[in-house]
C-alpha cells in the first residue's frame, strides 16, 4: 500500500456490518489498517467480539456490536453505540447479506419457497435501508460522510439458481444511485462495489473451491478472487480519495463484466 495514502483514514469511525466473517473481515481490517475507528457489527456477536480483539491487540480502536440488519430497533441500537464509542459515524459499508453464513438455497426460481425470498429480500434489500437510515443523521449533522453499499456482478450478468439472490443485488445498484441524489446535498457519497465470484468461505471444502475456480472462464484475469482483491475499492471509496465521486458502481471482478 502506498506510503502516501496509508492512513486516509485516521480520525475517521467505520461501522462495517457482516464484519465477523468471510469478506467483512477483509474490509474492517482494511479500514482499521487506514486509521479507522472500527465499528464491527455482525448478528453473530460473539464473532464479531473476537474481530475488535484482535483489531485492539493491535493497536486499533474497535468495538462490536451484534446487530440484526434487518431489524429497525437493532441499527438504532447499533448507531447509538457507535456514537456513545466514537462520536461520529464518518464511514457506513453494506456488507451484510444472506449468502454462505447465513445461507440461502441455489434452486430454480421455481422451487425457492416464499418465505426464503421473503427473508432473503429482508435482509439483502430492507437491511442497507434501514441501517443507512439509522447512521445519516450523524453524517449530516457532520455535513460528511461516506456510503459503500456491496452488490455482486451477479446482478449485471444474471446468475442460474439464485434469482432471489440477485433480484435483490439489483435492488442494490438503484438503491446506491437514488440514495446518492438525495445525500449528495449533504455532502455524503454513496458508492457501490460490485465483487465477482470471490473465495470468502472460511476453510472452504473441495467443492466450493471448484465452484470458484469454474468461474475463470469468462474472465480476463485468470485466477480464483480473494477477498484482498476487494478491500482497495471499498477503502478508496470509504477514503477522501473519492469524494467527488458518488452514484458510482465499482465491479471488482478480474474483467468478467466490462462496463
Amino acid at each position: 500500500m502506498d506510503e502516501v495514502n496509508c492512513r486516509r483514514l485516521t480520525g475517521a469511525t467505520a461501522i462495517v456490518t457482516g464484519a465477523a466473517h468471510g469478506i467483512g473481515v477483509a474490509y474492517a481490517r482494511r479500514l482499521a489498517g487506514e486509521g479507522a475507528r472500527l465499528v464491527v457489527a455482525d448478528l453473530d456477536g460473539d464473532a464479531a467480539e473476537k474481530v475488535a480483539a484482535s483489531l485492539r491487540e493491535e493497536g486499533r480502536e474497535a468495538i462490536a456490536v451484534q446487530a440484526d440488519i434487518a431489524d429497525e430497533a437493532s441499527v438504532g441500537r447499533l448507531a447509538t453505540a457507535a456514537l456513545d464509542a466514537f462520536g461520529t459515524i464518518t464511514v457506513l459499508v453494506n456488507n451484510a447479506a444472506m449468502f454462505s453464513v447465513v445461507p440461502m438455497s441455489r434452486a430454480s426460481f421455481d422451487a425457492i419457497e416464499p418465505a426464503e425470498w421473503d427473508r432473503l429480500m429482508e435482509v439483502n434489500v430492507k437491511g442497507p435501508w434501514l441501517t443507512t437510515r439509522a447512521v445519516a443523521p450523524a453524517m449530516r449533522e457532520r455535513g460528511y460522510g461516506k456510503i459503500v453499499n456491496i452488490s455482486s456482478g451477479t446482478a449485471l450478468k444474471g446468475s442460474a439458481t439464485r434469482i432471489h439472490y440477485v433480484t435483490a443485488k439489483a435492488a442494490i445498484l438503484g438503491f446506491t444511485r437514488t440514495l446518492a441524489r438525495e445525500l449528495g446535498g449533504d455532502g455524503i457519497t454513496v458508492n457501490c462495489v460490485a465483487p465477482g465470484s470471490t473465495l470468502s468461505e472460511e476453510n472452504p471444502d473441495e467443492a466450493t473451491v471448484s465452484r470458484r475456480a469454474e468461474r475463470l472462464g469468462d474472465r480476463a484475469l485468470k485466477r480464483v478472487q480473494m477477498p484482498a482483491d476487494l478491500v482497495g475499492a471499498v477503502a478508496f471509496l470509504a477514503s477522501p480519495d473519492s469524494d467527488f465521486v458518488t452514484g458510482q458502481t465499482l465491479v471488482v471482478d478480474g474483467g468478467s463484466v466490462m462496463h
